[in-house]
Parts: C-alpha cells; structure tokens; sequence
C-alpha cells in the first residue's frame, strides 16, 4: 500500500474492534474489487492504469458507497507513488500549499505523488484553481471523488486537465458477495435468503451502508443462531433508500416523472413521483414541475390540464402530507393521458429567439396608442379596424407584426386534443385573409 501523508492520518493506529467492518474489508488488490466491471476489466481505463503504472489526473465519479477512495489508494499503491488525502468538506488553499510543497521535495527524491481529493465538489473556484498548474506541470497525478455531476461542480480548467470516470452503483451480485467476506470475517450467524435480499435492497449499491448495517445487526444480535428478517427489521428501523434532494439522483428521478408523462404512460409517471417522495423531495417542488408539464407538454391539446396542476397543489398546500398526495397523483394520472401539444412551448422559444436576435422593430402606426391629438397627428392608430365592428369578429387581412415579418408563423396547432378545433379556425381566418388579398 502506498505511503500516506502524515498530516492526514492519525497520530496512533485504532484498536482492530473500533475500526468499521467497511474500512476493514476495504480491498488491498485490485482482483479483491467488486462491481466497475466497464473500467476494471481487461483493457479498460483503470485496469491499464494499474497494470501500466501510469497514473493520468483523473475525477472518479459516482454515489456514495462505491469504491471510489479505494480505487484511488490502489491505483497510487500500483504506482508506488506517495498517496496525500485531502477531504475537501475541511481543507483549504493552506493545506493545498503543504501537498504541493510534499509533492516537490519527493519528486526531488525522484518520487511520484497522487493527490486524492475527497469530494472535490465542496472546494470553491479558487481552491481548485489551486491545483492547475501544478497538474499542468505534471507535478502529480491529481484525482478527485465526487458524488456531484462534475460538468457543473467542477471547474473546467480542471475538467479539461483529468479524465472524468464514472463509477456506477453496486449490483446486487456485488453486494452479495461483500456479504459473504462480511460474515467470514466476524464469524456471524447466517442470514436468511429473505434478510438478505431485505439489506441488499436496504444498500441501494452503496457498499459502505451494506456493511454498516450487517455490522450494526450482527453486534445487537450476539447469541443469534440465523439473522432473519424480524431481527433485520428491530435493527434497520425504516427501510430508507437514496435520494440527494438536489443532487443528480434527484434531477435524474425527476427527468423520468417528466418523460413518462410526456410519454402517456400513466403507471410509470405514478411510479416516480412516488419515488421523489419517498427519497424525501418536497411535494411543493413536484407541484410546481406538475404545472410546468402540463404548459409544456399538453398546453392548448387540453386547457383543463393546467387548471387541474393548479388545484392539485393548492390542495397539497392546505392538506399536507400524506393526504395532499393524493392530488399530485391525481394531476399526474391528468396529465400523462391527456392529449399532447408542445405547440405553444415551441412558438414561444420560437418568438423570443427571433426577438433576441433581431433589431427592435418599431410598432406599426395604425397599432400605436393616440391618447393624444398630437399624437394622432403623427398618424398614430390611423386606419385601425375594431375587430368588434368587423363581420363574425375578425378583421380579415388586417396586419398586426411589424414590418419585415409580415407573414411569419410561430405557433402551429397539433391535430390533437382541442388543437385540432384551433388549427380549423386559424385555417379559416388565413382563407380569409388570402381572398382579401388576392388580386381581382
């Protein structure tokens, strides 16, 4: 194992019985690491590594539990190199400075070093900013863990200076296998095939909450002959499972409830807003997104969508939870079979790009505004036809777009929903225009 940095590391080892079974099971070879197949197996980005002992900056990325502290201390092990730890939730530029200066008198020795940075996403700009030129000259290897998505918490200085692997939640087969080296190690009772599929699904791919329970359950469960799921349950309490609420299991859950609406698939949108609840998101937010669905993904195809968005969370204002769920999935069930139009949503990004994008093109003069007889003078709101006054309402042939976009369309009905109705009246308006306007 490779040598660590004295700051970082506590002054007398920690009695055999203190130390966490997860730290003691902690693999020492690479062949002892379980799961991360797509960047452990032959030929792939960190077996090459290993078996090369070339060790490039790299941002080893994935949820908690999953290998990569671990992954980081082998690969420097593989190296020979001097392994300094950083957690970055404590560290700042001071502690940066000290693993520069380590870094240079050991290279001075002829010795190579890899900075490990636990949660690179705490470390403000300049805290990162710190590294790069010592990365850049090639002063160490750098690799940062992180359980945030790095394109937005990592600076891309520094992204473009490491490669970015991405570390995947463990299968249930790993943590299987974790649990038999678990229960060799303390000699504990056996778990029923029940039990364990109950922890393996209490783990949720985190190795380290795997561990820490069977830990926490063999020791309250001493004279145990087998470990069932009675005695799994007084220990666990709460079967919770893994929800950031902010993070990107929580963007990604809520991406799924998007699509599935989108999607009219009624059981799946049920299943995720079920899922961000029980990951402990606010029902507030999922109101709030539920009312973005329905003026994005359904808009004028069904009007009463919107009105049904708008009810389901005011009734989760004044009911709470559990009760004002039901409205919420009430909303959901509405929106994921309601007909679909993205119609307005697409004519809106439509409309503001070409306003972005263009001059300010003045107002027409028959459309301005003459409060005023100067005003009128000046030709304002001269010609302009009361649409009332017209024959069924409509001043047909009339211009209302500025000059140099005469013609132009933004909004397209779909033939679903109330849009189909829509689309036959603009249908018939435009004829109208065009008999106006056509030579005779």
């Amino acid at each position: 194992m490779p040598e660590q940095d004295a700051l970082f590391a506590d002054d007398m080892p920690a009695p055999a019985g203190s130390v966490p079974l997860a730290e003691r099971l902690r693999p020492q070879h690479l062949d002892e690491v379980v799961g991360q197949r797509h960047l452990l197996g032959a030929g792939r980005p960190l077996r090459v590594a290993f078996e090369t002992g070339r060790l490039p900056s790299m941002i080893l990325w994935g949820p908690p539990g999953v290998g990569k502290t671990t992954l980081a201390r082998l690969l420097a092990g593989a190296t020979g190199a001097h392994f300094i730890v950083l957690s970055a939730v404590l560290a700042g530029v001071k502690d940066i400075r000290e693993a520069v200066e380590q870094a240079q008198a050991l290279r001075g020795r002829g010795r190579a070093t890899v900075v490990f940075v636990d949660e690179v996403h705490r470390f403000n700009k300049a805290q990162q900013d710190a590294f790069l030129p010592h990365v850049e000259a090639g002063l160490f290897s750098f690799v940062g863990a992180t359980t945030e998505n790095p394109s937005f918490e990592v600076n891309s200085a520094l992204l473009s200076r490491a490669t970015v692997h991405v570390l995947k939640p463990l299968a249930d087969t790993d943590l299987i296998e974790l649990l038999a080296r678990a229960q060799a190690l303390l000699a504990a009772p056996a778990l029923t095939e029940a039990a364990r599929g109950r922890l393996v699904e209490h783990a949720d791919g985190d190795a380290r909450r795997l561990l820490n329970a069977y830990e926490n359950l063999a020791a309250a469960q001493p004279g145990a002959r087998e470990l069932d799921e009675a005695r799994l349950e007084a220990t666990l309490g709460e079967l919770l499972r893994r929800g950031d609420k902010g993070g990107d299991v929580f963007y990604d859950t809520i991406s799924a409830l998007h699509k599935s609406v989108r999607g009219s698939d009624p059981d799946a949108a049920l299943y995720w807003l079920a899922r961000l609840l029980d990951a402990g998101a606010d029902p507030r937010y999922a109101a709030r997104r539920l009312v973005r669905m329905a003026s994005e993904d359904i808009g004028l195809a069904d009007p009463r969508a919107l009105r049904l968005a708008l009810d389901a969370a005011e009734v989760f204002e004044r009911l709470g939870a559990p009760e004002g769920e039901l409205a919420l999935a009430q909303a959901v069930v509405y929106l994921a079979v309601a007909p679909k139009s993205n119609a307005v949503y697409k004519a809106w990004n439509a409309v503001r790009e070409q306003v972005h994008g263009d001059r300010s093109r003045p107002v027409p003069l028959h459309l301005r505004n003459a409060p005023t007889a100067l005003m009128k003078g000046l030709g304002h709101g001269a010609g302009y036809r009361y649409a009332h006054d017209e024959p069924g309402g409509y001043a047909a042939g009339e211009r209302y777009l500025p000059d140099g976009l005469e013609g132009m369309r933004f909004y397209t009905p779909v033939d679903r929903g109330l849009e189909q109705r829509i689309a036959q009246r603009l249908s018939e308006l435009r004829e109208q225009d065009e008999a106006l306007n056509k030579p005779r």
